[in-house]
């Protein structure tokens, strides 16, 4: 069984809209982006944990040629997505990218179109009424998402399919 994470590093909150009067489901979000060569072949995993930290998701997905902040935001749409699967009204991202989470809370400007693209999409797959806070943490906090984003770089026979 997991242990309860250590304290993000730093804290920063983006709130949607107020939450509805249905039962609370809060989860925590780790997400992580790899990119080797920087532009390279990428990838993103994340591990999705209840009010328990106990996993309830988690994905390993290849991203094809991009940059790792392309792929730390892939990271953060794919937990959005798990997050509005699961009916999340409370969602906790933690990431080691300081530049996503700041950028993502609104506190720095996203001047790359690119990254500022995926940073609509991330918006717009917020589920409704839910309240979204972005955490930067050290990369030891962080591990089980980098072994995911890591483990999808390195399969490249579907037959791989599990990760260890």
């Amino acid at each position: 069984m997991l242990q309860k994470p250590p304290t993000p590093v730093g804290t920063i909150t983006r709130a949607s809209h107020a939450p509805s009067a249905r039962a609370t489901i809060k989860l925590t979000i780790h997400c992580d982006g790899a990119s080797r060569g920087n532009p390279g072949p990428a990838a993103a995993g994340v591990v999705v944990l209840n009010a328990d930290f106990e996993i309830v998701a988690r994905s390993a997905l290849r991203l094809g040629h991009m940059t790792n902040n392309q792929a730390e935001y892939h990271a953060v749409w794919t937990g959005m997505q798990l997050a509005g699967q699961l009916g999340a009204t409370e969602i906790e991202f933690r990431l080691d990218s300081e530049l996503v989470v700041r950028q993502l809370s609104g506190e720095w400007r996203i001047k790359h179109t690119g990254l500022r693209a995926l940073a609509e999409r991330v918006r717009a797959s917020q589920p409704a009424g839910a309240q979204v806070h972005y955490a930067h943490v050290r990369r030891e906090a962080n591990v089980l998402a980098d072994r995911l984003a890591n483990w999808a770089l390195d399969r490249i026979d579907p037959a791989d399919a599990t990760p260890d």
